[in-house]
């Protein structure tokens, strides 16, 4: 599980660390994707990244549809393993996607961690706080 907040500085070659206690939970490499619906990047361990795409194999759609979002899903995502000093390098399309420069806010989303940049985050956060009491009443909690 994944959780809490941190700004990171982006090198010049587009790195970025990556908190420790994350990256026991991903030592055999991380995906990296476009955020599901949300301006940032999803990153996955590599065996919650499995368990995703076995979900949506299993779901009972058209293979028309299940195309589509393979390709929307899979065909923007890409590997990577941390260096040395726990750095992952983001790729340009997906730092561009999600609008990411020189800083990215780091943020546990339980099961993935998601990379935002400053302004898009604050908006996010905002959003979704003012929202999290709400959506938890249809739970019947």
């Amino acid at each position: 599980m994944f959780f809490g907040e941190y700004p990171y500085k982006v090198d010049e070659k587009g790195r970025v660390p990556l908190p420790p206690k994350f990256r026991r939970q991903m030592r055999e490499g991380v995906i990296l994707a476009k955020g599901m619906g949300e301006k940032c990047i999803a990153v996955y361990p590599v065996a919650e990244w499995k368990r995703l795409s076995d979900s949506l194999a299993a779901k009972a759609v058209t293979p028309a549809n299940l195309r589509k979002l393979n390709r929307a899903i899979f065909g923007s995502a890409f590997s990577a393993s941390f260096d040395g000093q726990g750095r992952i390098t983001l790729p340009f399309p997906l730092r561009e996607y999600a609008g990411i420069g020189d800083t990215a806010i780091v943020v546990g989303a339980n099961n993935c961690v998601e990379l935002w940049c400053e302004g898009e985050w604050k908006a996010e956060k905002t959003s979704a706080e003012e929202q999290a009491s709400q959506i938890i009443e249809t739970f019947g909690a």
